[in-house]
Parts: structure tokens; sequence; C-alpha cells
């Protein structure tokens, strides 16, 4: 079993920044590939980041490429998302999750297809 706990999210006006942290407990962090998903109101859960087990090799939705930054430290347990210039659209509540497989494949998996997943955070972006 692997417990994730989300953190960092708040209100911010859109432009602003917010880094969310998702704290991992349990069996082995590195052993698993994380990733960040997102619902909005009304929506499906979506993709939005995914982190491979080293921290090497990074996946992004096209929506955010270039305004959010994925890492982790395994040392910590811990997994972390920068998002910079933030925009309403952005406003969701962000969910980290850990799975056993490649980092490209967790788009195509879905958040529902992960191993394990948070409680999720809400990010709030005012325009």
């Amino acid at each position: 079993q692997v417990q994730l706990v989300e953190s960092g999210g708040g209100l911010v006006q859109a432009g602003g920044s917010l880094r969310l942290s998702c704290a991992a407990s349990g069996r082995t962090f590195s052993g698993y590939a994380m990733g960040w998903f997102r619902q909005a109101s009304g929506k499906e859960r979506e993709f939005v980041a995914a982190v491979s087990r080293s921290g090497s090799s990074t996946n992004y939705a096209d929506s955010v490429k270039g305004r959010f930054t994925i890492s982790r430290d395994n040392a910590k347990n811990t997994m972390y998302l920068q998002m910079n210039s933030l925009k309403p659209e952005d406003t969701a509540v962000y969910y980290c999750a850990a799975d056993q497989t490649f980092v490209q494949n967790m788009a195509r998996k879905g958040f529902y297809g992960m191993d394990y997943w948070g409680k999720g955070t809400l990010v709030t972006v005012s325009s």
C-alpha cells in the first residue's frame, strides 16, 4: 500500500504561481512513476503531468507544457508540481497518483488505471 497526501492548493490570481506537493508513505516511493491529474467542475478527470521513478523523464499534457514543472525528491518521498502563469481554466481539484508503469503510459492509462491516488487539493485561479 502507498498512501498519498496532496497539499499546497489555494486561491491565486491569474498569472500567479502555486507549488503543489504530494507526500507518500508506505511502499518504496522510488518504485513508482508518479503523476498529477486534475478535475474541473463538470468535467472529466484529466492527465496533467508525470515523472519517472528516477525523476529523469517527464511527460506533460499540452495544456500545461511550458507553464508547469513536475519533479520528485525520492529522499523525501515527495513529488511536486510547480505551476506558473496560472489561468482560470487551471481551476480544478488536483490529484497525485502512483503507478508501476512507464511515465509515458500514465496519460494513456488514466487516473482510474493508477495503482494509488490521493484525495486531492483544490486550486482556484481567479481572473
